[in-house]
């Protein structure tokens, strides 16, 4: 089987419960911070459903400098609605899984830098990236926005098996 082809369900479950995560955000409470530290929940949330289209740079591309004026650009502007965060998620996992599919297994094992004006902060093969950089990253920061999800009272849905709300 192919690497893309084994890949591929766990993206879609992943990309399913973090579409029901983000279906929970509460956009009355963007600018809620459960710390100074912490991102506020429309930055966690604006953060998180860009996380899948990450996918395509790594798949397509040898490298990202995210301290280029022209990959600032590139990003999908931030949304202040729950609508419109799913909007954005939706793009980016249609995105994602259209270059995430068409990758050969050879391309897996590609060196991927990612940079930031020009500093490389790390490179590794394409699969270490996908799965370090991209998806336990986003589970990580689903986590945390489940965490934020239940500070604000808001029932938490399922995500590896039913919540304490829809147990």
């Amino acid at each position: 089987m192919a690497l893309a082809q084994a890949l591929l369900p766990e993206f879609e479950h992943e990309m399913a419960t973090l579409r029901r995560v983000i279906e929970r955000v509460p956009a009355a409470h963007l600018d809620y911070r459960p710390h100074p530290k912490s991102f506020t929940l429309g930055d966690l949330a604006n953060h998180l459903v860009n996380i899948p289209g990450w996918t395509v740079s790594t798949m397509t591309e040898t490298e990202l400098d995210f301290g280029l004026p022209e990959t600032q650009a590139r990003q999908p502007k931030p949304s202040s609605t729950t609508e419109g965060l799913l909007r954005t998620l939706d793009a980016q996992v249609e995105a994602a899984l259209a270059a995430l599919t068409r990758t050969s297994d050879e391309a897996f094992h590609v060196v991927w830098s990612l940079k930031n004006n020009g500093q490389v902060l790390f490179a590794m093969p394409r699969i270490a990236v996908y799965r370090g950089f991209v998806m336990n990253h986003l589970i990580h920061h689903r986590a945390q926005l489940a965490v934020y999800l239940r500070m604000l009272e808001v029932p938490v849905p399922s995500i590896y098996g039913p919540s304490a709300d829809e147990s």
